[in-house]
């Protein structure tokens, strides 16, 4: 969001096979906790907000979209178009979150460690570098 950087959620999920994040995971981890409180507080902030998300199955659940769209939660959504990274702000902050982890004095050995690496590079990417990633995906949608 242009001049908000949200907060940064480490999902926990055992990996293996039927592990990784279903559409129940994505919604007590990342919707109900941390999506919900930010959305609502953005939209007394700034009035009309809309949050976007990929295609990736748990996101496009039938339960996850019920949930969006229940009044209790509400939450407007803005379309992602299928394989278009160009259109979401987030895809080139991923590498620029990498890139601040490993310049790092040295590499986290424990989930403990890379937990506070990644918690210590997102904390030190600035709103300023969000934005312009903002102002791009928008240059793209009106060309």
């Amino acid at each position: 969001m242009k001049g908000q950087k949200g907060p940064l959620v480490v999902l926990e999920y055992p990996g293996g096979r039927g592990g990784g994040m279903t559409a129940k995971r994505y919604q007590d981890q990342v919707l109900k906790p941390v999506l919900e409180p930010f959305y609502r507080q953005m939209t007394e902030e700034r009035g009309r907000v809309l949050f976007q998300q990929d295609g990736a199955s748990g996101h496009r659940a039938k339960t996850t979209i019920a949930h969006l769209d229940d009044k209790a939660c509400a939450i407007n959504r803005f379309p992602h178009l299928a394989k278009s990274p160009d259109m979401s702000p987030i895809e080139p902050l991923w590498s620029t979150l990498k890139r601040h982890i490993r310049k790092r004095p040295h590499i986290p050995s424990s989930l403990d460690e890379l937990k506070q690496a990644a918690q210590e590079a997102w904390d030190a990417i600035m709103e300023a570098d969000i934005d312009a990633h903002v102002d791009h995906m928008a240059r793209g949608t009106q060309q």
